[in-house]
């Protein structure tokens, strides 16, 4: 971790003058300033912010219940409790709301956090409570600290914070944020390496227990298969691939949102029909004389999320939505943009600035391809003809893709439509 690179005692000048529009003694960290402004458009009070009600007791343990990351709790305590200052920080464990599940600490820092709202069910948004670990991680989507004045309400300049998120490894999905609070005298500049590192290992942990459910459902599938003539595969309720017949290995497939047994259209595959199996689907793809199914018919790209975004592909054989990661984001931004195509070099200059960057552009395309399999098409990359685009944004410009820094996502914020 790098020490914060600005004095802490200018921090609140540096504060006071973004807010004021003044010339500060010095400029915020880039990922802070932007954080700031983002707090202002959303009407963020910087004296006392505008916390949003607690879901109730009953709500918590539901989602408690429903979290993947109750089963990590023994984990992450092990992880943090024996290396931090019990008596003077508070542990923290928000799902992808940012609502707070689990809250960890001393009576006394409880007390503390008490006074700042900082309760479990509260919400502790950037929209809601301005910059701050939580809220700053789960826009940026990785491992942050704010320290002291970087905090956009005033009342929270006491504290000092060090969070990470915490994501699904079978689908990269958020699962939500492990966080790290104290008093700005109890500041140490390693508290962020060590939660970085308590996440990653605790993601690690996840998925080495996918990966035992994916070889339990081996075993019960790979004889079946066996006596299967043709092209099938069996797969996890996330579509993880257990074992297949007849065709070459496929890592995953993209299953529609509410499977159901019988005929589907899949992205990677092409019609097929499903087969429940415990915990996941027998998939058995046609033969090119099957009966087939059309193709898809229309992409809804959902940009309005204002910390990810999904594209939904349906058509005669249903629909299915699949949870984008930030490039793939940005991507298929600039396709829905320009439906003649973009070659690579167009599509490194959006995402870079820089068009001799290609080798990642079609590293990324290669992947998403794979995923959006009779969607989209290449030389140059495009969306395949006769789709029906739909591009769903942010009713303010500056809310697109709030953590992209990509030039073509910059400029749409500024209301500058790229060539």
């Amino acid at each position: 971790m790098k020490r914060i690179p600005i004095d802490a005692r200018l921090l609140p000048a540096v504060r006071e003058a973004a807010l004021s529009g003044a010339r500060a003694p010095a400029p915020p960290r880039p990922l802070i300033g932007e954080s700031w402004n983002r707090a202002l458009r959303h009407g963020v009070n910087p004296d006392t912010g505008r916390p949003g009600p607690l879901i109730s007791a009953e709500e918590v343990e539901h989602r408690r219940h429903t979290s993947r990351l109750g089963e990590l709790l023994p984990q992450l305590r092990e992880g943090l409790t024996e290396a931090v200052d019990a008596v003077r920080h508070l542990i923290v464990v928000t799902d992808a709301d940012g609502r707070l599940l689990w809250r960890e600490g001393s009576s006394g820092v409880r007390r503390s956090a008490d006074r700042l709202g900082f309760l479990v069910g509260a919400s502790w948004t950037e929209d809601l409570v301005g910059t701050n670990g939580i809220g700053l991680a789960l826009v940026e989507r990785r491992p942050v600290q704010v320290h002291s004045a970087e905090h956009f309400v005033r009342t929270h300049h006491s504290w000092t914070c060090a969070a990470a998120p915490l994501h699904d490894p079978r689908d990269g999905r958020l699962l939500g944020v492990l966080n790290v609070s104290g008093p700005v005298p109890a500041f140490n500049p390693a508290t962020l390496a060590l939660v970085t590192a308590v996440a990653k290992v605790s993601e690690g942990e996840l998925r080495a227990r996918h990966w035992e459910s994916v070889d339990r459902l081996r075993t019960v599938a790979a004889p079946m298969l066996a006596r299967i003539g043709g092209r099938a595969l069996a797969v996890d309720r996330d579509g993880w691939t257990a074992a297949v017949t007849g065709m070459a290995p496929v890592g995953r497939v993209i299953l529609p949102r509410d499977a159901q047994p019988g005929r589907a259209w899949l992205p990677s595959l092409g019609p097929c029909s499903l087969e429940p199996l415990p915990d996941g689907w027998l998939v058995r793809v046609d033969g090119e004389d099957g009966p087939g199914e059309a193709p898809p018919s229309r992409v809804e790209l959902d940009l309005r999320p204002a910390r990810t975004g999904t594209v939904t592909v349906s058509g005669e054989a249903g629909r299915w939505s699949h949870a984008l990661s930030p490039r793939h984001a940005e991507l298929l931004y600039v396709l829905a943009r320009h439906p003649e195509g973009r070659t690579a070099a167009e599509l490194a200059a959006d995402l870079f600035g820089d068009p001799t960057r290609t080798v990642t552009v079609r590293a990324e395309m290669s992947r998403m391809r794979r995923t959006l399999a009779g969607v989209l098409r290449h030389r140059p990359y495009r969306f395949a003809e006769g789709l029906e685009i739909r591009l769903l944004v942010p009713d303010d410009p500056a809310g697109l893709l709030p953590a992209s820094t990509a030039p073509v996502i910059l400029a749409a914020r500024r209301g500058v439509t790229t060539a």
